[in-house]
């Protein structure tokens, strides 16, 4: 449920017409989520036969054309292109003179605020950063997933409640995030969940390994639980060896990785080490106990065998 007051009609934005540069994951399924708030996209570029297949499966009728074309249809347009690229789209979209005076420039980069679009402000568009902090697979079902998805929203402040309103319309939940705060604000959001997958992909790997004939079902209620746990009290939630101080039994994990998969020793060994750095700080793992295991992250062995590297 959406739990965000809603602006008062006047600040609500009057409907659109909706254009996506970059028909990547994410820009498709926002101007399909627009649509279903009564805005209409107009256009899309599309290079790849990959973006030319979503546009076309979230975006039906809507044709595909060139950025500058794509600009000169809509009143909306999404920047939905990769952070690296841009800056240098605004400033190719200014020099070419595609933006227009009234336009609404609404890029989706979480490491950028407003500020990137600069150039397009001098040129006299509007300019709105939203970031949807949500996964995107590039199918109809990212629409749904928009539904309650928190947007990192950054605007000059005479536009935050047209931002707010537009992130409301797609189903989301406004946060504000001030200009300097963006970087951190995304690098939060990457620790969590873009590491999060590369865990649980390494994680699968060694269950197979092991045996595990369905890792996932295995790991599905471990993994829901913990993020459960983690997400309601924080490190109050860390249990195993680490937390509880277990050097030998991460001294035999250490050995076993280097054994079957050695590129996962490096990861293993700084998450521990984060962990028990969080564990003792908040009382969970015992001072007499942290020296032994403290060792054996440094070294990686217990002293007891010879180190397996």
């Amino acid at each position: 449920m959406n739990t965000t007051p809603q602006p008062d009609p006047k600040d609500r934005p009057a409907r659109l017409t909706v254009g996506v540069v970059g028909a990547g994951r994410v820009g498709p399924a926002l101007a399909a989520s627009l649509q279903l708030a009564g805005h209409r996209p107009v256009a899309v570029s599309a290079v790849s036969d990959a973006s030319r297949r979503r546009a076309a499966q979230l975006l039906p009728d809507v044709p595909v054309m060139p950025p500058a074309e794509v600009l000169q249809r809509s009143d909306l347009v999404l920047l939905t292109v990769p952070d690296d690229a841009l800056p240098d789209l605004v400033a190719g979209l200014v020099d070419t003179g595609s933006v227009r005076p009234g336009q609404l420039l609404v890029h989706t980069s979480g490491r950028y605020g407003a500020r990137v679009l600069e150039p397009a402000l001098r040129a006299g568009a509007l300019p709105l950063a939203l970031h949807p902090a949500m996964t995107f697979t590039g199918t109809p079902v990212d629409v749904q997933r928009l539904a309650g998805c928190s947007f990192g929203v950054t605007a000059p402040e005479e536009l935050r409640l047209a931002a707010e309103a537009l992130v409301i319309e797609m189903g989301g939940e406004p946060e504000w995030i001030a200009e300097e705060n963006r970087p951190l604000y995304h690098a939060a959001l990457a620790l969590g969940a873009n590491h999060l997958v590369t865990l649980v992909a390494q994680s699968m790997e060694l269950l197979r390994a092991a045996g595990v004939a369905a890792p996932d079902r295995m790991l599905g209620p471990l993994l829901g639980a913990a993020l459960d746990n983690a997400l309601r009290s924080g490190d109050a939630a860390l249990t195993g060896p680490v937390a509880r101080g277990d050097a030998g039994t991460v001294a035999a994990h250490v050995t076993e990785l280097r054994r079957h998969a050695p590129q996962a020793v490096d990861g293993y060994l700084a998450m521990a080490r984060a962990t028990a750095d969080r564990a003792l700080a908040h009382g969970l793992l015992k001072p007499e106990l942290a020296e032994d295991l403290l060792g054996v992250l440094a070294h990686g062995t217990d002293g007891t065998e010879g180190d397996a590297r």
